[in-house]
């Protein structure tokens, strides 16, 4: 008996492969340090190089970058997100501001936040790195955060009352209720924004700082090389890696999060046999990794449990309680001041170096890229709302289709614009219609990965309710599946509409070697000023483009998010 007892508690093989998980993550993280810190010049000493046996260390330095970001967009969508659905006023700053944020274009976050970064660590790569860092942020964050937000909006309302009930302080619900309702789309939004920070790379790489570009050691900088060398190998080179560090993040990473996530969903019965991972699978049989951990683990656990709830323990309020008119006239009227004050200060300085033509030029532009956006906006609806609804019905085909939607969403657009460059030089093709594509090469995934997120979630006793009343066909989607998953795809179709915005500055002027073309946009107008280092058009080109996709929001997907939360969401 005794020793049967030794054989179990015994290390195992499984021990040995999560030690050696462990230590090589942690080897990794410091060498990263270790490059991270060292002098700016040392950038200088060691240029980008096209050598293939460099991609190993700029696929880490990229890998590493990107996950930052990934761990600093979490801890933005958790706090921002409940913030915005849980406070009525909150929710009237920070959602428009968050349709702002989206819709300024990278260049625009890169051109305020890098001298601040390099500030912080003078003449050391760390000032860089976190501006590239931050780049990919802004890169990966927006779709998560309207994801979690769109998910405590539609919380069911009888897990809601459960929850008060049981006289749950607000600290144990979030943890509770609305973070575990939220995980199924979260994950699947994280696994999107992972993917579509690859957009982002090569501008988030190449840091411009003043009339002096510095080139961080990444596979983005190894792209944009590529490309000005017209070095369609190396190109291959790049891809080949990219495949290979989506593959190893889909095995560690995504998917045993999309496992785990799997016991969050909301159903009354057995739904098809859950996706499964290795990784976890690996973890569940250690001996020695599982008791280490295990201490971890139930602090966790405890945390999540305490009430931390200001006041006596009253039941926090219903999510639709009315606060005082009085307050909130208040806090309208310090909104409305507030707005006025950074337009009048936003108009002094752009009065100061355009006219008023100028104006009208840009908003011309506008309208332009305006049309695009709508355009694809509904093409990509019509094509990728059927697919992912057939996919996430299907956990089988999920699980084969994620790595390959995640290669799909990273693979930078920008890889397809010299191909695009020369058909359209070519064949002699109009810019204008031939580049617009371009603009959600990148931006469509948004829609797909939501649509699975949402039919994935999809309450399995629902489905076989419309299967006991043989409803099929066309109902079937307009009754069934079409509402089930509306809340999701408004999430997608938000932020691939912003994406498509932030795009259209590198789509709507595209190159290869010394040819560069043109398509009639405001994309097409920021880029221009950027390169001429005109700052007053950068910035007229950036309110316009915000103040078109908040208007846009506001005509379209806001009423569609409010329909969503009203009379879609799961009772």
């Amino acid at each position: 008996m005794e020793v049967g007892a030794l054989r179990r508690r015994a290390p195992n093989i499984w021990d040995a492969l999560a030690f050696g998980l462990l230590i090589s993550t942690l080897i990794l993280i410091a060498q990263t340090a270790r490059e991270t810190s060292a002098p700016l010049t040392a950038l200088q000493q060691h240029p980008i190089s096209l050598d293939a046996a460099a991609l190993p260390d700029y696929a880490l330095r990229t890998t590493m970058r990107m996950l930052a970001a990934m761990a600093a967009s979490l801890v933005f969508t958790l706090a921002y997100g409940a913030l915005a659905a849980k406070s009525r006023r909150a929710e009237m700053v920070l959602v428009p501001l968050l349709d702002i944020l989206q819709s300024v274009p990278i260049l625009g976050f890169l051109s305020f936040t890098v001298v601040g970064f390099m500030a912080l660590f003078p003449g050391n790569v760390m000032g860089v790195e976190l501006a590239a860092i931050f780049a990919i942020f802004t890169s990966q964050a927006w779709n998560m955060t309207f994801s979690f937000y769109q998910s405590l909006k539609t919380v069911p309302p009888n897990l809601d009352e459960v929850a008060r009930s049981f006289h749950l302080s607000s600290w144990q619900r979030f943890w509770r209720l609305e973070v575990p309702f939220s995980m199924p789309g979260l994950v699947w939004n994280a696994m999107m924004s992972m993917s579509g920070g690859w957009f982002f790379v090569v501008a988030s790489e190449a840091i411009s700082v003043g009339h002096t570009t510095i080139a961080l050691p990444g596979i983005g900088s190894y792209v944009a090389l590529a490309i000005e060398q017209r070095d369609l190998g190396a190109i291959g080179l790049a891809v080949g890696a990219m495949l290979a560090v989506i593959l190893l993040y889909d095995q560690l990473l995504f998917r045993p999060l999309v496992a785990w996530s799997d016991k969050f969903r909301v159903e009354l019965s057995a739904g098809d046999p859950p996706p499964r991972s290795w990784l976890l699978v690996a973890a569940h049989r250690t001996r020695i990794a599982s008791r280490l951990l295990a201490p971890a683990a139930a602090a966790v656990a405890r945390l999540s449990t305490q009430r931390l709830q200001i006041g006596k323990g009253s039941p926090p309020p219903a999510r639709d309680a009315k606060g005082s008119p009085g307050a909130d006239r208040l806090w309208r009227a310090a909104v409305f001041v507030g707005v006025l004050a950074a337009a009048g200060y936003i108009g002094a300085y752009l009065a100061a170096g355009v006219s008023l033509d100028e104006v009208a030029r840009a908003l011309g532009l506008g309208l332009i890229t305006l049309l695009r956006v709508a355009v694809l906006m509904a093409l990509a609806t019509v094509v990728w709302v059927p697919i992912g609804v057939w996919i996430g019905l299907r956990p089988r085909v999920a699980r084969v289709v994620q790595p390959l939607a995640q290669f799909l969403a990273a693979f930078p657009a920008n890889l397809v614009f010299p191909f695009a460059v020369v058909a359209i030089v070519r064949w002699h093709l109009a810019p204008d219609v031939w580049l617009s594509p371009l603009m959600v090469l990148g931006t469509q995934w948004y829609i797909l990965f939501n649509v699975i997120a949402g039919a994935s979630a999809f309450p399995n006793d629902l489905k076989e309710a419309a299967a006991s009343f043989h409803i099929r066909g066309w109902r079937w989607w307009r009754q069934v599946i079409l509402p089930g998953i509306f809340p999701y795809y408004v999430t997608g179709a938000i932020t691939a509409s912003g994406g498509s915005w932030n795009a259209s500055i590198v789509a709507e002027v595209a190159s290869w070697g010394d040819t560069t073309l043109h398509a009639h946009g405001l994309g097409a107008y920021i880029a221009d000023a950027t390169s001429a280092g005109d700052d007053h058009r950068v910035v007229l080109g950036v309110v316009i483009m915000s103040a078109l996709v908040i208007a846009f929001n506001r005509v379209l997907w806001r009423p569609l998010y409010d329909l969503a939360t009203r009379r879609l969401r799961l009772d």
